[in-house]
């Protein structure tokens, strides 16, 4: 199957499908395209409009909403799909942050895509990368979203994903962390945690610890919570092996210094154990 490519011109607001970042608190945290975007807009789709018009009114946006969200998206997708194929500007929004991230929306792009509809994303607020940023972890991460409810599932997902050498980012209500610390201190008992609240708001806070301290009774949590794990820890290997600019050295010394002076010579210097330097002498010696 033939890869598809398409060139937008920045400069000319096309007709199509847009993926439109809101701020997931803060309501500063929007760019200049999403308002024109959303302005231009003949109809925004959005998951709850009592929510999504606090953000319209404060920036005088006036587009049509209408409404989609994981209850009526498969129902709404033939009239969604007919407005668009007739040209309209169509804004895909969530409550808060990018659409499609744990949100509603990929169903309907997958259609646009079958037919042959333009998708434009907008870059804006997500807070999984907010939540990546502020870690201080390995630039490698797994996101992996909400927890199923199902507590079989979560611990085969749990075993599978301990084997991961990379942060993992998670979505969880605060109602629901107390229940998900002992799978995080069975699966991941020696990693370090950041539990990301009320990310951009006046409350926000980044609380720090291992996940084998994390007692149940330490966290009185309200709101969506964004959870990160660091990478494995990787025990420290004090085991070093000579390097070929090392094994030159031993060759230029074997005939000045004894085996034992060589060994702590370059013991030393390298950290390589007396024991394996002494033994690659042995070894010059006997091949000579």
């Amino acid at each position: 199957m033939p890869i598809s490519s398409k060139l937008y011109n920045n400069n000319k607001t096309k007709k199509g499908l847009y993926l439109v970042p809101t701020p997931i608190g803060n309501m500063d945290d929007i760019t200049l395209r999403a308002i024109n975007i959303l302005k231009k807009s003949d109809y925004i789709l959005c998951e709850d409009t009592r929510v999504s018009k606090i953000l319209l009114n404060k920036y005088a946006i006036q587009s049509k909403l209408l409404t989609n969200h994981k209850f009526n998206e498969k129902k709404n997708l033939l009239k969604f799909l007919d407005i668009l194929c007739k040209g309209s500007l169509v804004s895909l929004i969530c409550d808060a942050g990018t659409p499609t991230i744990s949100d509603p929306g990929n169903i309907l792009i997958n259609e646009c895509i079958k037919n042959d509809i333009d998708v434009i994303p907008l870059p804006g607020a997500s807070s999984v990368s907010l939540a990546a940023s502020i870690s201080g972890f390995v630039g490698k991460f797994f996101f992996y979203g909400f927890f199923p409810e199902n507590k079989g599932t979560i611990a085969k997902d749990m075993s599978v994903l301990s084997n991961l050498d990379t942060s993992i980012i998670f979505f969880i209500s605060s109602k629901k962390f107390k229940k998900i610390i002992p799978f995080l201190k069975k699966y991941f008992p020696n990693r370090q945690i950041v539990i990301c609240r009320e990310m951009t708001k006046y409350y926000e806070q980044y609380i720090r610890a291992e996940v084998n301290n994390i007692e149940e009774t330490n966290f009185e949590l309200k709101g969506e919570l964004t959870l990160v794990l660091s990478e494995k820890k990787i025990k420290e290997n004090n085991s070093h092996f000579l390097s070929e600019s090392d094994k030159y050295m031993i060759n230029k010394m074997i005939n000045k210094f004894t085996t034992k002076e060589i060994s702590e010579i370059i013991s030393k210097n390298t950290k390589i154990s007396k024991k394996e330097v002494y033994n690659y002498c042995l070894k010059i010696k006997n091949e000579k």
